[in-house]
C-alpha cells in the first residue's frame, strides 16, 4: 500500500507550480479485499475521497458550455440532467482510481519480470530539455492558457505471444484504456505517423539470432505484429490536448437563451495535464497488458 501510494502522490493534483492549485491527498481507502496487506480473494474494493471541493464554480456551466469540454454534447445526450461539478465523469479526477487499478498491476508485473515506464518526449511545440518543457507550461499558466505535449511508454520484459490478431491485438487492448484518460487524442505505436513516410525497406524490423534468443535490430513495429508481442519492447507515444479550461474568455452558446455568449472558465486548472498523465498512462499499459498475460 506503500508503494502504491508513491505511485498515487505522481498524479496527485497541488503539488508544484505546474498543476491546480487544488490540493488533493489521493490517500487509498480499502473497503474490502485485503487483509494485513494481502489480497484475500473477495473482490478489491478501494474508494478516494474529494476532500478540496469548489462545486459553484461551475455552476455557470450548466448554460453556458465550456469549448472543447464535453458539456454539450452531454447536456445533449443526458438531457440536462448531467452532474457539471468537476466534470462529473468526465472529470481527470477519475484517472485516480485508474492509477489505483493500474498501480497494483505494475506490482504483479513487476514480480513477472515485466516494467513499464512513461516519459514526456514534447510539451507544446517543445521538444528539449525537462527544464524548458517546463518554462513552456508556465508561460501559458502565465498567459491565462495551457498547452498540450506527448508522452512516450515502453514496456519490457514482455514474452512472445501476448495479444491476438483483429479485434484483441496488444494495439486495440492498451488503445481502448488510454483513450479513456481525458485529454488524450492520438496515439501510435512504434515509429507510428512517422513509419508512414519511410519505404518498406526503412521500417522493416530485420530479425537476427542473439544467443538462443529472436530479435529484431530495429524496433519500428514497436514490440507488436499482428497485434502479438514479439518480444521486443513494447513501444507508444500519446498525444494530449491543451486543458480546454483556461482563463481567457472564450466565445461559446447560452443553451437557455438560444444565443451566442461569452464565458471566463472558473475554478482551478491545470494549465498542463501533461506531467500528472504519465503515471496514467502507465497505469493504462499495465491494466492492459496484465489482461492480456492472464489471457495468455
Amino acid at each position: 500500500m506503500d508503494e502504491l501510494q508513491t505511485f498515487l502522490r505522481r498524479r496527485s493534483p497541488g503539488q508544484n507550480n505546474l498543476s491546480t492549485a487544488r490540493v488533493e491527498g489521493d490517500a487509498p481507502k480499502v473497503l474490502s479485499g485485503l487483509v494485513n496487506g494481502v489480497t484475500c480473494g473477495a473482490p478489491l474494493a478501494i474508494i478516494i475521497d474529494n476532500t478540496d471541493t469548489r462545486s459553484d464554480d461551475y455552476r455557470e456551466e450548466r448554460d453556458i458550455p465550456r469549448p472543447s469540454h464535453a458539456d454539450y454534447a452531454a447536456h445533449i445526450k443526458f438531457k440536462g440532467y448531467q452532474d457539471v461539478a468537476g466534470g462529473g465523469h468526465f472529470s481527470g479526477r477519475l484517472t485516480a482510481p485508474l492509477c489505483i487499478a493500474g498501480g497494483i498491476c505494475l506490482q504483479i508485473l513487476r514480480d513477472l519480470g515485466i516494467a513499464i515506464e512513461a516519459r514526456i518526449i514534447q510539451i507544446g511545440k517543445v521538444r528539449s530539455s525537462d527544464e524548458e518543457m517546463r518554462l513552456a507550461i508556465l508561460a501559458a499558466k502565465e498567459q491565462g492558457n495551457s498547452v498540450g505535449g506527448i508522452i512516450e511508454c515502453e514496456a519490457v520484459g514482455l514474452p512472445v505471444g501476448l495479444g491476438d490478431p483483429m479485434f484483441d491485438g496488444i494495439e486495440n487492448r492498451i488503445a481502448g484504456i488510454v483513450f479513456g484518460i481525458p485529454g488524450v487524442k492520438g496515439l501510435e505505436f512504434g515509429s507510428g505517423f512517422e513509419g508512414a513516410g519511410r519505404m518498406g525497406s526503412e521500417n522493416n524490423d530485420s530479425f537476427y539470432m542473439d544467443g538462443d534468443t529472436v530479435k529484431t535490430r530495429t524496433n519500428h513495429s514497436g514490440g507488436i505484429l499482428g497485434g502479438i508481442t514479439n518480444g521486443m519492447p513494447v513501444l507508444f507515444r500519446v498525444a494530449f490536448k491543451p486543458t480546454p479550461s483556461i482563463g481567457i474568455e472564450q466565445n461559446s452558446v447560452s443553451l437557455s437563451r438560444a444565443e451566442n455568449a461569452v464565458l471566463r472558465v472558473k475554478g482551478r486548472h491545470d494549465p498542463c495535464i501533461v506531467p500528472r498523465a504519465v503515471p496514467c498512462v502507465e497505469a493504462a499499459a499495465a491494466i492492459a497488458l496484465y489482461d492480456a498475460y492472464l489471457d495468455r
